[in-house]
């Protein structure tokens, strides 16, 4: 789909004359001319309902969110004083849509794919979209209860917030690799190129620190021992958290934040191993966006429960729903 028609293109082409003009649009592209000129129209139909459905969805998604909103505003569900945050949630749909159409016409001028960076925006507004969404979700869902005093300074807290911004650059370099097909680049690993560090890390471009952002090699290298320091921040969160007497829900959530880390490593690694596969790709992505809910989970409850002392027994603490 080379055109953005936020209305209009609900309604895909409906017959022959219309496909035959849409595809046409596609045969100007760069993508056409360089890498699909042979392809034919049965097949530019398979990558237009790809990009249609994914086009039809944001929309829907966004139409959920939007229409309830106002309605609630209007019928005083939500008091105005404190429509705040769902406003900037719907506006925070409107963007994405706006960065979604950014994204894709980077890839119809000169190249034929998009901006890796517009790519990694586009992931990153999501990111920020589902966190607040979430955390809108678990205020409804234990009662929009009130941070404790301190929380926000008690280190199970700052290992919390250190474990998300860990997560956020590791999927930002995610993003980074899938918009530049670093995964590709080696399919051997711990090993890249035959060396635990393959050579011209930071030497490929000009000044050094072009390459931590730009070459591919040092992107994908970087995306795949980064997971390592996702997976230590993990642990020591479990470590900081075992010493205290948090509520169920925190271990348990502990814990799975320390299994999924792992299981998204190896998931990674075989998804280097088998040549890139759509399917363990796409795993991939998805098992991501787990680690993250469960990281926000984390950081919410550790805010809004009693801070325990180490070695302290206490009554087990649970928050519940109003």
């Amino acid at each position: 789909m080379v055109e953005w028609e936020p209305v209009h293109g609900i309604i895909p082409p409906l017959n022959e004359q219309q496909w035959e003009e849409e595809f046409a649009k596609y045969q100007e592209t760069p993508e056409f001319k360089i890498v699909n000129k042979s392809m034919t129209l049965t097949g530019y139909k398979e990558i237009f309902f790809l990009e249609y459905i994914h086009r039809l969805l944001a929309r829907f998604a966004g139409l959920v969110v939007v229409i309830p909103l106002f309605y609630f505003i209007y019928k005083g569900i939500i008091p105005w004083r404190k429509s705040a945050v769902y406003l900037a949630i719907g506006i925070l749909f409107a963007l994405q849509g706006v960065m979604g159409w950014y994204m894709v016409s980077s890839g119809l001028v000169d190249v034929p794919s998009v901006s890796p960076y517009r790519l990694t925006i586009h992931l990153l507004l999501a990111l920020s979209l589902l966190a607040m969404t979430l955390w809108m979700a678990l205020n409804h869902r234990y009662g929009f209860p009130q941070r404790v005093e301190g929380a926000t300074g008690s280190s199970p807290y700052i290992v919390s917030v250190l474990v998300i911004a860990v997560l956020i650059l590791q999927i930002s370099y995610g993003g980074l690799v899938a918009g530049m097909k670093a995964g590709h680049v080696s399919n051997t690993w711990p090993l890249m190129f035959g060396r635990l560090i393959p050579k011209g890390l930071l030497t490929q471009l000009e000044p050094w620190w072009h390459n931590l952002l730009t070459a591919p090699m040092t992107v994908h290298f970087i995306h795949r021992w980064l997971a390592f320091g996702v997976l230590l921040a993990a642990f020591f969160l479990y470590w900081v958290t075992k010493k205290r007497q948090y509520s169920s829900s925190v271990h348990k959530a502990t814990l799975w934040l320390m299994g999924l880390t792992t299981a998204q490593i190896a998931l990674g690694v075989s998804v280097v191993w088998f040549g890139v596969p759509i399917i363990l790709a796409l795993a991939h992505q998805a098992l991501a966006l787990f680690l993250f809910v469960t990281s926000i989970f984390l950081n919410y409850r550790l805010v809004h429960e009693p801070i325990p002392y180490p070695g302290r027994l206490e009554p087990q603490l649970e928050l519940t729903a109003v």
